[in-house]
């Protein structure tokens, strides 16, 4: 497995092409020829609804505040049954977030952080519980890790999500491996979707191989269990009438759509879901963003000097060969990462369009579009290590505490 379900994963060219695009919890590649995913074509296939301006409108109308950059700049491009979800929030009928992190690495880099960031815009705006999950055990089956290192790297990357911001009133944290010891309700409810899906079902949705180990199969309702709110007696009780939003990455869209089909069998809504699209590598989307391999992402401990070299040695550019031809033809804001990464992580719209116009028309050199960068990059990462410094072992263990938070039904 290539990351848990809020991350957006890198597109990967694989070696041995497909002639379609291949989206699924573990591959992303294009169809042959295409320089990357055709999102539309995704929505088509998985029968999602685009986010359109009607419902950023809606959604700005409800909270009062202007939508993320992340959903003006698609982003975040699809979604099931928002609107459901604005509309209880509208007859102050409660809901909650989930999202969650699948602990592969002991370092998250830029690309893990983004939907946390997203995350904590919709609790703030909204101000509603959060779940986030740690799939410890998943990372167990999929990965060559003893369940100790999982389980330490859940506590890892807990830290780096805590440093996000998130309010610890309203946020529970938890790792797969802790809590299902812990809740019965939560390997209950697992049971339940289990026994709701069949082999075939879930070789169907997920590719199951029959030289799988038999953990993988199972795991899925591990992953759908929190989009229901009894799985958090300490928090709802055993009220079933809450509904849930995840926003995670298109490529997770087969877990809940698989919860979905399951939920009103159950007697739960069905959780609503936003979709975001995948983060490019440094080397472009051709290229595989690899945990292994450094170079290809920068990571929330990489030093203020790392991420200057990084950024100038390997983002790859829409710039020309030569400065006269930049200059005269000008650069390709499509395929340029530096680019890409400043729609990530540039708020301001109007500054980004300059940037947009000048590199375009020739006006921005490569070397000065990616000083930008790096200079946002260097604010970010630096201030994030620096919250990240201040969680303790003490502030770990009270949002991974099951309790009461701070909302009321």
């Amino acid at each position: 497995s290539r990351g848990h379900f809020i991350h957006p994963k890198p597109v990967v060219m694989s070696e041995v092409k497909d002639k379609e695009q291949k989206v699924d919890p573990w591959t992303a590649h294009a169809a042959e020829g295409a320089a990357k995913i055709d999102y539309d074509k995704l929505i088509d296939q998985f029968g999602s609804q685009r986010i359109d301006k009607t419902l950023m409108d809606r959604i700005e109308a409800v909270t009062k505040r202007p939508p993320h950059h992340f959903l003006r700049r698609n982003i975040f491009f699809s979604h099931r049954d928002v609107p459901d979800i604005l509309n209880a929030y509208e007859q102050k009928k409660p809901f909650f977030l989930y999202t969650g992190r699948g602990p592969s690495s002991q370092s998250m880099h830029l690309g893990h952080l983004i939907p946390f960031l997203f995350t904590k815009y919709l609790q703030d705006v909204f101000d509603v519980p959060l779940v986030i999950q740690m799939t410890d055990d998943e990372k167990f089956l999929w990965r060559e890790l003893e369940l100790e290192e999982a389980h330490r790297l859940a506590i890892e990357n807990a830290k780096d999500i805590i440093a996000c911001g998130f309010d610890i009133n309203k946020t529970f944290i938890f790792s797969n491996l802790d809590y299902m010891s812990s809740c019965p309700q939560f390997y209950r409810n697992i049971l339940r979707i289990q026994k709701c899906v069949t082999c075939n079902q879930a070789k169907g949705i997920f590719g199951f191989q029959d030289s799988d180990c038999i953990g993988k199969m199972g795991f899925p309702a591990v992953q759908a269990a929190p989009s229901f709110s009894t799985t958090f007696p300490d928090i709802f009780g055993d009220n079933k009438d809450i509904r849930c939003l995840i926003p995670c990455a298109i490529d997770q869209d087969p877990y809940f759509r698989m919860t979905r089909d399951v939920a009103p069998r159950l007697g739960f809504h069905k959780p609503a879901l936003l979709h975001s699209t995948f983060f490019p590598a440094l080397q472009g989307p051709q290229s595989k963003m690899s945990a292994s391999d450094p170079t290809s992402s920068i990571y929330l401990t990489d030093t203020l000097d790392q991420i200057k070299q990084k950024i100038n040695k390997y983002a790859f550019s829409g710039g020309r060969d030569t400065k006269e031809e930049h200059q005269k033809y000008g650069g390709n804001t499509e395929v340029d990462v530096s680019y890409q990464y400043l729609t990530f992580f540039l708020e301001d719209d109007a500054k980004l369009a300059e940037i947009k116009q000048r590199y375009e028309s020739g006006d921005l050199l490569t070397g000065d579009l990616k000083k930008e960068l790096i200079r946002i990059l260097q604010n970010l990462v630096g201030e994030h290590q620096a919250r990240r410094a201040k969680v303790t072992e003490d502030v770990v263990k009270q949002f991974m505490t099951p309790r009461a938070l701070n909302f009321k039904l």
